[in-house]
């Protein structure tokens, strides 16, 4: 995805990035993505959850976070942010582990392996609750936190791919049939990524309201 992060003394401009945390594997794709490519040193990270129905998470997170390493990710000739990335996916790979160790909180674990992985980075944790719809809980929370960038992990199906995450004119379906990652791309002020992971070498597919189906190499 494009960057234009630089203001006219070409000095990085910090920015607010909302990664949307759940107990799942396609949040657990998002987080890695935006630790890997989309953060700066000079950004703040809000890792937000919203109250839902819970599941369980800890075996999502324990298997999915297992990240690939330099060898099988790098290549001869690879780029010097390339390698950067290469050491933190390696980074939080070694933390995996302990994701759904013990009874701490998924959040703060998630936090921590932020503060590792990237530890020039602000990383605080925030839980909201979802009045009738979460995309729209999410847009809400976004505006007034003023992030300028959303990550959510996606979960592609036929029926969402046929049916769409809104109604002409962009208002909600009823609350069963939103999909959260689509109606957040097509209707968040700011740019949102939904993140698939495809396989544990097989790098993202990225998609934005102005990019479908984007296939980032991991």
């Amino acid at each position: 995805m494009g960057d234009s992060r630089r203001g006219p003394s070409s000095t990085p401009q910090s920015r607010k990035i909302m990664v949307i945390a759940d107990p799942t594997r396609e949040s657990a794709a998002a987080l890695q993505y935006a630790l890997s490519h989309a953060v700066l040193e000079q950004d703040e990270l809000i890792l937000v959850h919203v109250e839902n129905n819970g599941g369980s998470w800890k075996n999502a997170f324990s298997s999915f976070l297992r990240l690939p390493s330099s060898s099988s990710s790098s290549t001869s000739g690879s780029s010097p942010g390339a390698n950067v990335n290469a050491n933190i996916a390696n980074t939080v790979s070694s933390l995996a582990s302990e994701i759904g160790q013990g009874e701490g909180n998924f959040l703060e674990q998630m936090k921590r392996i932020c503060e590792i992985a990237q530890p020039k980075v602000r990383v605080q944790t925030e839980c909201i609750t979802m009045d009738g719809i979460k995309a729209a809980a999410i847009l809400l929370h976004g505006d007034k936190l003023g992030v300028e960038v959303i990550i959510i992990g996606q979960r592609r199906t036929i029926s969402s791919s046929l049916l769409g995450s809104m109604r002409p004119g962009g208002s909600l379906i009823g609350s069963k049939g939103v999909d959260t990652a689509e109606y957040l791309i097509e209707n968040s002020k700011c740019t949102c990524v939904g993140v698939q992971k495809k396989g544990q070498n097989g790098g993202y597919v990225l998609n934005t309201k102005t990019h479908k189906n984007f296939w980032l190499l991991a």
